[in-house]
This record gives structure tokens, C-alpha cells and sequence, in this order.
């Protein structure tokens, strides 16, 4: 069962993975179980079935993709069918465009959930990029957007972008519009008399 939840763990966490310590933590089982349950784990994933793997990168365990299959997730990052942005992509793309450069525990905390997958998506993209390292504890990464990104949305530089002032006073306006559609100074006794 540890090698079930080990598996879940390391899916949830995404690049952040965990440390033999917090697998202990978790599963409360000492560190030579804690080895043997990822050593366990990491065999099923030799497989040539699996299309993942257990790394141990930067002190922790990750969950990553084979290499061997770079060029099939190569095509599917380049295919005009996938290439799309989600709305969550677009909401996390914009928080890194006016915020930059930022951590992504920095976008979570402002989006209010976990951008561990989406950002590795935009990476893939080309959309933003590591652009070195905070001085916050454990040196997270800091992201920024790309030439790519400007090209794709039309921008000669990142002080093109939208002043936000500006789309939060036309988003009231239309507020404003909508509320006036709904609330009519005649009252629909009125126009049957009439």
C-alpha cells in the first residue's frame, strides 16, 4: 500500500517532489522503509511499458517523463490541435506578465491554486522562462515571459500590456451596463397600460 500512496504523493507534488524525509513523515515509516518503498516504486517504473520514472534530482524524489519519448511530447506541444491556451494558462500567463519576475508559489498565492503543471506547460511553449533565483528561502525559481510570448500576443515589449486600472474601470463600466438592462426605471405594469 505505501508503494500506492508514494505514487500519489510524488503525482500530486509535480516538480517540487519530496524528500526522504517527508516521505517518512508522511507515510510514518523510518528511512530504510522510506528507500525501500522508492526503490520499490522506481523498479515497477523501468518497465518499458511505463511512460514515467523516478528521478532523484536537487535532494528530492520527482516523478518525471522518460526521456527516450522526448520527441512524442515534442510533437504534441507543436501540434495547432493541443497548441491551445486554457483559460487557466491564460489567468497564470497574464499574473507572470504583469508580475514578473515571479516564483510560482508567488502566481498560486495569487490565483489561489497550484500552477505546478500549467507552468510547465508554458515553459514548454516557450511562453516564459527561468530567469534565476529569488532570495526567498529555498531560492525558488523566478519565471518571466518570453520574445514568444510577445510575438504570439502582438506585443513589442512587455509595456504594451493592458494598464490594469484601465481594464478594471471598463469591466465596471459593463458591470454598470448590465445592471441598467436589468433595472429598468419602467416598470412592466407601465408598459402593459400603455
Amino acid at each position: 500500500m505505501n508503494k500506492a500512496v508514494l505514487e500519489g504523493l510524488l503525482f500530486v507534488v509535480g516538480e517540487d517532489g519530496l524528500t526522504i524525509e517527508q516521505i517518512c513523515d508522511v507515510l510514518s515509516i523510518n528511512e530504510e522503509e522510506a528507500k525501500g518503498v522508492v526503490m520499490e516504486l522506481k523498479k515497477d517504473y523501468e518497465d518499458e511499458s511505463r511512460g514515467l520514472r523516478i528521478d532523484f534530482l536537487g535532494n528530492r524524489f520527482k516523478l518525471t517523463t522518460k526521456f527516450e519519448h522526448k520527441e512524442y511530447y515534442q510533437k504534441l506541444i507543436e501540434n495547432p490541435e493541443t497548441n491551445f491556451l486554457s483559460q487557466a494558462a491564460l489567468e497564470t500567463l497574464a499574473i507572470i506578465a504583469y508580475n514578473e519576475p515571479i516564483t510560482r508559489v508567488q502566481v498560486d498565492a495569487i490565483r489561489g491554486v497550484g500552477t505546478t503543471q500549467i507552468i510547465r506547460k508554458l515553459v514548454a511553449k516557450g511562453f516564459i522562462k527561468e530567469s534565476g533565483r529569488s532570495d526567498m528561502p529555498g531560492r525558488p525559481i523566478l519565471y518571466e515571459t518570453t520574445h514568444e510570448f510577445l510575438d504570439y500576443f502582438g506585443l513589442s515589449s512587455i509595456e504594451d500590456l493592458p494598464n490594469i486600472e484601465e481594464i478594471i474601470e471598463v469591466q465596471e463600466k459593463e458591470e454598470d451596463k448590465n445592471i441598467d438592462l436589468y433595472s429598468s426605471k419602467y416598470s412592466e405594469e407601465e408598459f402593459l397600460e400603455n
